[in-house]
């Protein structure tokens, strides 16, 4: 297994990262979709795609901006993850990655058409292979005719028939030739990607330029058979209100350059090459589709344009005499080479959007693993494959563009918002080297157009957008949530500015962060705060957690809060505080964030804020407002009253030594946590634990604790098991140590005002620091009486 911050190797170039973008978009935009656009858009289909262009553009400058200052990869989903929180980061992460896998599969079948086509061509014929029979009865998938039974026609990624059997008819799926042709591309560009992305780069950049030189010379040839008579007229046959449906419909040509950014990681100068390669290669393909779309409708009557081969029908004219037979064979090598370059750039990205999600644990880490002789994501890239064979089994053309379009809008509305959130957030390690124009106008359109594009989409494509966000957000609840830890800039800055903003806001980012383990310090006095944050920050540390560091200013009852809060009588103390313990806290290596609030009541006020920021745990100093007066961490009126918010310490650090750690335990919920805290000193701080249990009994009294320890994690600490007095024996063997670590008591209040507290008298008889652990559990009244051990 790597580790989470194993880097991919610097291969690519400007040209390689060029085309990238440019043989990604190039091969859906002109040999697939100009005769299904004109349909919809009439001769100003030439508008669609410059509009598509355009809208591209301004999305552009944000991959662009984002890139060199975070050249990662993942590209949209990295940055997208780390602005606005792994929440949009899953919906980003996949919609990203299925996207290309749908556009990938999308590329390979048009590669499988028009080598279908070649190869019938020169009188050779790929049999239909394979059947699938499907055992389905009673669910009715295909129009079929039976004896007194009609099955309705139900499309399912544009799949008419899937093989079943029913009342004894079987029925069977087999693959086309055009299917065969496509599986046989897709595993050549698995296999491309999964030796590197050198190899991947190099191949790439042929493909592109054989390509753009064989365009260029049916670009002279049309150019010499434009006929001015096609475009007189009527412009706009199918309305001006045409024009943005065509829009939306070959969006999917212009796929490629946000690409770029996946693959940043791998690229040399990122700083420079990238925003050429992004901007650039936009520009570029804009150009060729508006002057090649436009020359298609000057030499084929729009509405006479094939649906699937336009620019072999094109040819078929622009290309005479002699010439004929050549110029077609260059056109349709010229679409093998132009949707292999889509295909092969779109599995490379989507391979790395998912190393970097499995990066961030958004998916299973085991995705994570580099290849040791080809240092690629091998993992990544092979559930990528089977992903794309699976749409190629099951898909259409139409079908699988559509889906790959309206995916990527999604993520470049949320690519221009990340922009933005890192804008404001004033990061200091965001620092691109090149920045959008306009802003913030640029993002804010661009979000807006990518959304706004969508409503031009088909219905049922739609409806994929919203059935796909619901599923990206189940994912992200019932597994990226419990795994992933950052939870981004936008979650920052809410808890940051928690006093100022609507508690609505606050609560409702608490409760889609990350299941991060959380560990509220209190701070009010200079003399301990120290101590608390490094016990705080050992114990976050160990779990892999954050601290929340408090400032609870108490305030006179004569004062009111809102005055308090805006004098300057305590705001310099207060700033110098949260200051002290921020450093300290990033001393020991975790994140840290700071708040400070005004109350009355001290004691009230922190239960109140670890409820506010879903603290998984407490550390307190020793007696503000007596709260050990009673062996526990709570007041008296506290104690029934309440249960406490979470889980509970309170420290009261005498030498500041933690190397020697006596442990007492007979069992129970407190003694579990202060076996947590045991591992984390352990674990962070290098201590040894002692335990202790008092038996009558020495042999019984010695396997408990074995076994006691062993389930705690705590099998290598030192054990002594001792009989008589308990008290007296914590006493005696507390001696030998620097810290006695405690679990609070389980009697009730009652009998601890009668006879007193085991817990209080042993602290005040000890020289040792000492830590007090209690469990947050939910009692009844009367169980804090009487108690409940």
């Amino acid at each position: 297994m790597t580790d989470p911050d194993d880097e991919l190797a610097k291969d690519l170039g400007l040209l390689s990262a060029l085309t990238i973008g440019i043989g990604t978009m190039i091969g859906a935009g002109i040999f697939i979709l100009p005769g299904v656009a004109a349909r919809e858009a009439g001769p100003l289909v030439v508008v669609s795609f410059v509009i598509g262009g355009g809208i591209a553009m301004i999305n552009a400058f944000a991959v662009a901006e984002l890139g060199t200052a975070m050249p990662k990869a993942g590209g949209a989903y990295y940055w997208i993850n780390r602005a606005l929180g792994p929440l949009f980061g899953s919906i980003a992460g996949l919609g990203d990655w299925m996207g290309l896998a749908f556009a990938s599969a999308f590329y390979c079948i048009g590669f499988g058409g028009y080598l279908s086509d070649l190869l019938e061509d020169v009188a050779v014929t790929i049999p239909a292979v394979g059947s699938v029979s499907l055992a389905l009865p009673s669910i009715e998938l295909a129009t079929v005719s039976l004896p007194s039974i009609t099955v309705p026609e139900v499309s399912i990624l544009g799949v008419e028939a899937l093989g079943f059997s029913l009342l004894g008819w079987s029925f069977t799926l087999g693959l086309t030739d055009v299917q065969v042709g496509a599986l046989i591309a897709a595993v050549i560009f698995v296999g491309i990607n999964y030796i590197g992305a050198k190899e991947t780069g190099s191949i790439q950049t042929v493909i592109v330029l054989l390509l753009l030189g064989i365009l260029t010379v049916f670009a002279v040839a049309g150019f010499l058979s434009f006929d001015y008579s096609l475009i007189e007229g009527d412009l706009a046959p199918e309305g001006a209100g045409a024009i943005l449906p065509g829009t939306a419909l070959v969006f999917v040509a212009f796929l490629g350059y946000a690409k770029i950014g996946t693959v940043a990681e791998e690229m040399k100068n990122p700083g420079r090459n990238l925003p050429l390669a992004v901007i650039g290669s936009v520009a570029i393909v804009t150009v060729i589709y508006a002057v090649l779309v436009g020359i298609m409708v000057g030499v084929v009557p729009w509405d006479e344009l094939d649906r699937f081969t336009p620019v072999s029908q094109v040819a078929e004219i622009a290309f005479f005499g002699p010439l004929a037979a050549v110029g077609l064979g260059l056109v349709t090598f010229a679409a093998l080479l132009a949707t292999a370059s889509s295909a092969n750039a779109s599995i490379l990205s989507s391979a790395r959007i998912n190393f970097a999600m499995g990066r961030d644990k958004i998916v299973g880490s085991w995705l994570n693993e580099i290849h040791p002789r080809f240092a690629t994501p091998y993992r990544s890239i092979a559930v990528t494959g089977a992903i794309i064979f699976l749409f190629i089994t099951l898909g259409t053309v139409e079908a699988l563009a559509q889906a790959a379009s309206v995916l990527h809008l999604i993520v470049y509305a949320l690519t221009n918002l990340a922009l933005i959130t890192f804008r404001q957030s004033n990061l200091p390690e965001y620092d691109p080297d090149f920045t959008v124009p306009l802003y913030p106008v640029t993002p804010i359109l661009g979000a807006a157009l990518s959304l706004g594009l969508i409503y031009f989409m088909e219905p049922q494509q739609i409806r994929l957008s919203i059935y796909f966000i619901i599923g990206a957000l189940l994912w992200y609840a019932v597994y990226a949530r419990r795994h992933t830890k950052d939870a981004g800039l936008l979650a920052e800055y809410v808890r940051e500015e928690s006093d100022e903003l609507p508690d609505a806001a606050v609560s409702a980012t608490e409760a889609v962060s990350p299941d991060e383990y959380r560990v509220m310090v209190p701070v009010s006095n200079p003399r301990t705060e120290r101590d608390l944050v490094e016990l705080g920050g050992a114990i976050a540390k160990a779990k892999d957690g954050k601290l929340v560091a408090v400032h609870v200013v108490t305030v006179p009852d004569q004062t009111p809060l809102h005055v308090a809060a805006e004098s300057e009588a305590f705001e310099d103390g207060d700033h110098r505080l949260l200051e002290s313990a921020r450093e300290h806290a990033e001393e020991t290596g975790v994140p840290v964030e700071t708040h400070t609030v005004f109350s009355h009541r001290t004691l009230e006020q922190v239960f109140d804020s670890a409820r506010k920021h879903e603290a998984d745990l407490v550390v307190m100093g020793w007696g503000d407002e007596g709260r050990l007066s009673t062996g526990r961490a709570g007041t008296v009126t506290d104690e029934l009253a309440q249960n406490l918010p979470c889980d509970f310490l309170v420290f009261d650090d005498r030498d500041r030594d933690a190397s020697r750690v006596l442990f007492p335990t007979a069992g129970g919920v407190h003694s579990e946590l202060g076996a947590e805290v045991a591992r984390a000193l352990r674990d962070t701080v290098g201590s040894e634990i002692r335990l202790l249990h008092v038996a009558d009994d020495p042999d019984e009294g010695e396997r408990f604790l074995e076994e006691w320890a062993a389930e705690n994690g705590l099998d290598d600490a030192e054990r002594v098991v001792v009989s008589g007095d308990v008290e007296e024996a914590i006493e005696t063997e507390a001696e030998d140590a620097s810290l006695l670590l405690i679990g609070a008591v389980g009697e009730g209040l009652l009998s601890r005002l009668v006879g007193g507290s085991l817990v209080y008298d042993v602290i005040n008889d000890v020289d040792t620091s000492v830590i007090i652990a209690e469990k947050a559990r939910n009692r009844s009244v009367l169980e804090r009486i009487f108690g409940d051990d």
